[in-house]
């Protein structure tokens, strides 16, 4: 696989996580993991964008 398709591969799998911690999230009983779990959802979709767009050539990595 090439680089390209590697760092796809990559940014799908965050997304999918991202997805199975929201659907973890909905399902949890207690209100301070469903808090933690939205977080960490949030966090992985975030850095995944951030990667894309840092792939396409939008924005650039912060020194």
């Amino acid at each position: 696989m090439s680089a390209g398709g590697e760092a796809r591969a990559r940014l799908q799998q965050m997304r999918d996580k991202a997805q199975e911690l929201n659907a973890a999230a909905e399902r949890a009983d207690d209100p301070d993991e469903r808090k933690r779990l939205k977080e960490k959802a949030q966090r992985l979709q975030s850095q995944s964008e951030q990667e894309s767009m840092m792939r396409a050539g939008d924005i650039y990595p912060s020194e």
